[in-house]
Protein backbone atom coordinates (compact mmCIF):
# COMPACT_ATOMS: atom_id res chain seq x y z
CA UNK A 1 0.00 0.00 0.00
CA UNK A 2 1.44 3.40 -0.91
CA UNK A 3 1.46 6.67 0.86
CA UNK A 4 -1.56 9.10 0.25
CA UNK A 5 -1.07 12.72 -0.91
CA UNK A 6 -1.07 14.78 2.10
CA UNK A 7 -4.81 16.76 2.20
CA UNK A 8 -4.82 20.64 1.61
CA UNK A 9 -4.70 22.14 4.86
CA UNK A 10 -6.35 25.94 5.38
CA UNK A 11 -4.13 27.12 7.72
CA UNK A 12 -2.57 30.66 8.77
CA UNK A 13 0.95 29.71 9.57
CA UNK A 14 2.02 32.41 12.30
CA UNK A 15 6.00 31.93 12.00
CA UNK A 16 8.71 30.74 9.55
CA UNK A 17 8.62 27.83 12.59
CA UNK A 18 5.35 27.11 11.08
CA UNK A 19 6.34 26.99 8.04
CA UNK A 20 9.51 24.06 8.85
CA UNK A 21 7.47 22.54 10.91
CA UNK A 22 4.86 21.93 7.79
CA UNK A 23 7.32 21.38 5.48
CA UNK A 24 8.68 18.65 8.04
CA UNK A 25 5.52 16.51 8.90
CA UNK A 26 4.73 16.86 5.32
CA UNK A 27 7.68 14.79 4.51
CA UNK A 28 6.85 12.11 6.33
CA UNK A 29 4.49 10.33 3.45
CA UNK A 30 7.82 8.86 2.53
CA UNK A 31 8.18 5.44 2.45
CA UNK A 32 7.56 3.12 5.85
CA UNK A 33 6.77 -0.40 6.94
CA UNK A 34 3.24 -1.42 8.05
CA UNK A 35 3.56 -2.54 11.77
CA UNK A 36 1.50 -4.50 13.97
CA UNK A 37 2.01 -4.10 17.99
CA UNK A 38 5.18 -4.26 19.50
CA UNK A 39 7.17 -3.00 16.02
CA UNK A 40 9.08 -0.54 14.76
CA UNK A 41 11.58 1.27 12.00
CA UNK A 42 14.86 2.78 12.35
CA UNK A 43 14.67 5.65 10.06
CA UNK A 44 15.43 9.16 11.71
CA UNK A 45 15.69 12.40 10.14
CA UNK A 46 17.05 15.25 12.24
CA UNK A 47 15.70 18.71 12.01
CA UNK A 48 16.55 21.68 14.73
CA UNK A 49 14.76 24.65 14.32
CA UNK A 50 16.58 25.90 17.67
CA UNK A 51 20.08 24.39 19.15
CA UNK A 52 19.54 24.93 22.58
CA UNK A 53 17.87 22.22 25.00
CA UNK A 54 17.16 21.90 28.62
CA UNK A 55 17.41 19.20 31.15
CA UNK A 56 14.27 17.69 30.48
CA UNK A 57 15.92 14.32 30.76
CA UNK A 58 18.11 14.99 33.55
CA UNK A 59 18.82 11.63 35.34
CA UNK A 60 18.87 13.75 38.82
CA UNK A 61 15.35 14.04 38.42
CA UNK A 62 14.71 10.95 39.24
CA UNK A 63 14.23 7.26 38.18
CA UNK A 64 10.78 7.81 36.25
CA UNK A 65 10.63 9.04 33.29
CA UNK A 66 6.79 10.20 31.36
CA UNK A 67 6.58 9.95 27.34
CA UNK A 68 4.00 12.66 26.26
CA UNK A 69 1.82 11.32 23.73
CA UNK A 70 -0.14 14.09 21.53
CA UNK A 71 -2.68 12.84 18.85
CA UNK A 72 -1.86 15.48 16.36
CA UNK A 73 -3.61 15.74 12.79
CA UNK A 74 -3.63 19.73 10.69
CA UNK A 75 -2.80 21.85 14.19
CA UNK A 76 0.76 23.31 13.74
CA UNK A 77 -0.96 26.92 15.16
CA UNK A 78 -1.98 24.96 18.50
CA UNK A 79 1.38 22.64 18.99
CA UNK A 80 4.10 25.74 18.33
CA UNK A 81 2.19 27.05 21.54
CA UNK A 82 2.40 23.35 22.71
CA UNK A 83 5.58 22.31 22.59
CA UNK A 84 7.67 24.43 24.70
CA UNK A 85 5.11 26.22 27.37
CA UNK A 86 4.70 21.99 27.94
CA UNK A 87 8.20 21.77 27.79
CA UNK A 88 9.15 24.33 30.41
CA UNK A 89 6.44 23.21 32.44
CA UNK A 90 7.25 19.79 33.39
CA UNK A 91 10.98 21.30 33.24
CA UNK A 92 9.92 23.36 36.36
CA UNK A 93 8.81 20.63 37.85
CA UNK A 94 12.19 18.37 37.41
CA UNK A 95 9.69 15.53 35.70
CA UNK A 96 12.11 13.48 32.93
CA UNK A 97 10.13 13.22 30.21
CA UNK A 98 9.96 13.16 26.38
CA UNK A 99 6.84 13.92 23.76
CA UNK A 100 6.08 12.58 21.14
CA UNK A 101 3.55 13.86 18.59
CA UNK A 102 1.75 11.23 16.55
CA UNK A 103 0.80 12.65 13.29
CA UNK A 104 -1.63 10.44 11.42
CA UNK A 105 -0.62 11.08 7.69
CA UNK A 106 -3.28 9.46 6.06
CA UNK A 107 -6.93 9.79 4.32
CA UNK A 108 -8.90 8.24 6.99
CA UNK A 109 -10.81 9.74 9.97
CA UNK A 110 -8.30 11.03 12.62
CA UNK A 111 -8.12 8.16 15.29
CA UNK A 112 -7.35 9.85 18.90
CA UNK A 113 -7.41 6.42 20.82
CA UNK A 114 -5.65 4.26 17.71
CA UNK A 115 -2.84 6.94 17.85
CA UNK A 116 -2.32 6.76 21.77
CA UNK A 117 -1.87 2.69 21.44
CA UNK A 118 0.95 3.50 18.52
CA UNK A 119 2.54 6.10 20.37
CA UNK A 120 2.91 4.19 23.50
CA UNK A 121 4.56 1.02 21.52
CA UNK A 122 6.42 3.31 20.07
CA UNK A 123 7.73 5.05 23.07
CA UNK A 124 11.23 4.56 23.88
CA UNK A 125 11.88 1.78 26.41
CA UNK A 126 13.19 4.19 29.00
CA UNK A 127 9.78 5.93 29.72
CA UNK A 128 7.90 4.25 32.44
CA UNK A 129 4.62 5.97 32.44
CA UNK A 130 2.32 8.13 29.99
CA UNK A 131 0.87 11.41 29.35
CA UNK A 132 -2.15 11.09 27.16
CA UNK A 133 -2.36 14.93 26.26
CA UNK A 134 -4.28 16.97 23.96
CA UNK A 135 -2.37 19.48 22.07
CA UNK A 136 -4.89 22.17 22.85
CA UNK A 137 -4.80 22.00 26.95
CA UNK A 138 -1.98 24.07 27.81
CA UNK A 139 -1.32 23.58 31.86
CA UNK A 140 -1.10 26.99 34.04
CA UNK A 141 -1.45 26.18 37.58
CA UNK A 142 2.52 25.26 38.79
CA UNK A 143 0.58 22.78 41.53
CA UNK A 144 -0.83 20.65 38.67
CA UNK A 145 1.35 17.18 39.52
CA UNK A 146 2.91 15.29 36.43
CA UNK A 147 5.04 13.08 38.78
CA UNK A 148 4.49 9.06 38.33
CA UNK A 149 1.38 7.74 39.36
CA UNK A 150 2.23 4.95 41.58
CA UNK A 151 -1.23 4.29 42.93
CA UNK A 152 -3.30 4.69 39.81
CA UNK A 153 -4.69 6.78 36.70
CA UNK A 154 -3.90 10.32 37.26
CA UNK A 155 -6.66 12.81 35.72
CA UNK A 156 -4.55 16.28 35.30
CA UNK A 157 -7.38 17.71 33.65
CA UNK A 158 -10.37 17.21 36.01
CA UNK A 159 -13.90 17.81 35.48
CA UNK A 160 -13.52 20.48 38.00
CA UNK A 161 -10.97 22.05 36.48
CA UNK A 162 -11.31 21.59 32.56
CA UNK A 163 -12.72 24.56 31.24
CA UNK A 164 -15.51 22.65 29.13
CA UNK A 165 -16.01 18.85 29.95
CA UNK A 166 -17.45 18.85 34.10
CA UNK A 167 -19.12 15.38 33.56
CA UNK A 168 -17.74 13.06 36.59
CA UNK A 169 -16.66 9.96 34.97
CA UNK A 170 -14.74 12.25 32.12
CA UNK A 171 -11.35 11.25 31.62
CA UNK A 172 -9.90 13.00 28.87
CA UNK A 173 -8.03 15.94 28.29
CA UNK A 174 -4.93 14.90 30.32
CA UNK A 175 -4.42 10.99 31.88
CA UNK A 176 -1.36 9.70 33.23
CA UNK A 177 -0.69 5.98 33.65
CA UNK A 178 2.43 3.93 34.25
CA UNK A 179 2.59 1.91 31.15
CA UNK A 180 1.96 -1.64 32.96
CA UNK A 181 -1.41 0.47 33.55
CA UNK A 182 -2.24 1.43 30.28
CA UNK A 183 -1.62 -2.42 29.03
CA UNK A 184 -3.44 -3.97 32.11
CA UNK A 185 -6.38 -2.04 30.19
CA UNK A 186 -5.23 -3.01 26.75
CA UNK A 187 -5.23 0.41 25.72
CA UNK A 188 -7.93 2.04 24.22
CA UNK A 189 -10.40 0.76 21.56
CA UNK A 190 -9.40 1.33 17.44
CA UNK A 191 -13.03 1.53 16.69
CA UNK A 192 -13.70 5.18 17.62
CA UNK A 193 -12.91 7.11 14.09
CA UNK A 194 -13.93 10.70 14.11
CA UNK A 195 -14.35 13.05 17.28
CA UNK A 196 -15.26 12.12 20.54
CA UNK A 197 -16.19 8.69 22.73
CA UNK A 198 -13.25 6.92 22.81
CA UNK A 199 -12.01 8.08 26.69
CA UNK A 200 -15.77 7.26 28.18
CA UNK A 201 -15.09 3.55 26.81
CA UNK A 202 -11.42 4.31 28.05
CA UNK A 203 -13.09 4.70 31.34
CA UNK A 204 -14.94 1.83 31.65
CA UNK A 205 -12.11 -0.56 30.99
CA UNK A 206 -10.20 1.68 33.86
CA UNK A 207 -12.73 0.30 36.18
CA UNK A 208 -13.17 -3.09 35.16
CA UNK A 209 -8.88 -3.19 34.88
CA UNK A 210 -9.53 -2.60 38.86
CA UNK A 211 -7.67 0.84 38.65
CA UNK A 212 -9.09 3.70 40.97
CA UNK A 213 -8.67 7.23 38.93
CA UNK A 214 -6.67 10.01 41.14
CA UNK A 215 -7.42 13.81 40.39
CA UNK A 216 -5.88 16.67 42.14
CA UNK A 217 -6.76 18.03 45.35
CA UNK A 218 -6.32 21.69 46.52
CA UNK A 219 -6.08 23.24 42.88
CA UNK A 220 -7.60 26.56 43.32
CA UNK A 221 -7.83 28.07 40.32
CA UNK A 222 -11.15 26.43 38.95
CA UNK A 223 -11.62 26.59 34.94
CA UNK A 224 -8.71 29.04 34.74
CA UNK A 225 -6.15 26.12 35.60
CA UNK A 226 -5.80 25.96 31.61
CA UNK A 227 -5.89 27.32 28.96
CA UNK A 228 -7.74 25.68 25.97
CA UNK A 229 -6.40 27.22 22.34
CA UNK A 230 -8.76 25.41 19.91
CA UNK A 231 -9.84 27.66 17.59
CA UNK A 232 -13.96 27.38 17.90
CA UNK A 233 -14.22 27.92 13.73
CA UNK A 234 -11.63 24.44 13.31
CA UNK A 235 -13.86 21.81 12.26
CA UNK A 236 -14.54 19.00 14.64
CA UNK A 237 -15.83 15.33 12.65
CA UNK A 238 -18.44 14.48 14.89
CA UNK A 239 -20.53 12.79 12.12
CA UNK A 240 -21.68 9.17 13.07
CA UNK A 241 -22.45 6.98 10.28
CA UNK A 242 -24.27 3.71 9.84
CA UNK A 243 -24.28 1.46 12.69
CA UNK A 244 -21.43 3.97 14.76
CA UNK A 245 -24.40 5.23 16.45
CA UNK A 246 -25.29 2.29 18.38
CA UNK A 247 -21.58 0.92 19.02
CA UNK A 248 -20.48 3.76 20.15
CA UNK A 249 -21.88 3.31 23.83
CA UNK A 250 -20.82 -0.40 23.63
CA UNK A 251 -17.46 -1.49 25.36
CA UNK A 252 -15.25 -2.83 22.78
CA UNK A 253 -13.62 -6.13 24.21
CA UNK A 254 -11.77 -6.80 20.90
CA UNK A 255 -9.91 -4.14 20.07
CA UNK A 256 -6.83 -2.62 22.11
CA UNK A 257 -3.35 -1.61 22.33
CA UNK A 258 -2.40 -5.31 21.65
CA UNK A 259 -4.42 -5.22 18.27
CA UNK A 260 -3.39 -1.94 16.89
CA UNK A 261 -2.24 -1.64 13.38
CA UNK A 262 -0.68 1.00 11.77
CA UNK A 263 2.17 1.69 8.90
CA UNK A 264 5.18 4.14 10.52
CA UNK A 265 6.67 6.60 7.66
CA UNK A 266 8.86 8.67 9.47
CA UNK A 267 10.43 9.42 13.01
CA UNK A 268 11.22 12.79 12.83
CA UNK A 269 13.31 14.24 16.07
CA UNK A 270 13.50 18.45 16.11
CA UNK A 271 13.42 21.27 18.37
CA UNK A 272 10.77 23.95 18.45
CA UNK A 273 11.59 27.04 20.61
CA UNK A 274 14.27 24.99 22.46
CA UNK A 275 11.87 21.96 23.15
CA UNK A 276 12.51 18.51 21.53
CA UNK A 277 10.34 16.33 20.67
CA UNK A 278 9.79 13.48 18.24
CA UNK A 279 7.35 13.39 15.29
CA UNK A 280 6.10 10.18 14.33
CA UNK A 281 4.15 9.69 11.01
CA UNK A 282 2.06 6.93 10.73
CA UNK A 283 -0.95 5.70 8.88
CA UNK A 284 -3.59 3.89 10.40
CA UNK A 285 -5.33 0.63 9.21
CA UNK A 286 -8.82 0.46 9.38
CA UNK A 287 -10.47 -3.07 8.77
CA UNK A 288 -13.78 -1.50 6.78
CA UNK A 289 -15.88 -5.03 7.69
CA UNK A 290 -15.72 -3.79 10.92
CA UNK A 291 -15.48 -0.18 11.22
CA UNK A 292 -16.73 1.09 7.60
CA UNK A 293 -17.39 4.63 9.16
CA UNK A 294 -13.58 5.19 9.20
CA UNK A 295 -14.32 6.80 6.45
CA UNK A 296 -16.77 9.42 5.53
CA UNK A 297 -18.68 8.29 2.51
CA UNK A 298 -18.80 9.88 -0.64
CA UNK A 299 -21.52 11.79 -1.90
Amino acid sequence: MTARTWPCCRLRLASVAAVLLLLCLTTSLLGGLWLNAGCWGTRSDQIKLETKDLAGDDPSWGPHKMAVIVPFRDRFDELLQFLPHLHLFLSRQRIRHHIYIMNQADGLRFNRASLINAGVLLSANDTDYIAMHDVDLLPLNDDLNYSYPALGPYHVSAPNLHPLYHYPTFVGGILLLTKKQFHLCNGLSNRYWGWGREDDEFYRRIQEAGLKVFRPDGITTGYETFHHIHDPSRHRDQKRIGEQRRVQFIRDRETGVSTVRFRLLTTTKLHVHSAPCTVFSVQLYCNRSQTPWCEIPRK
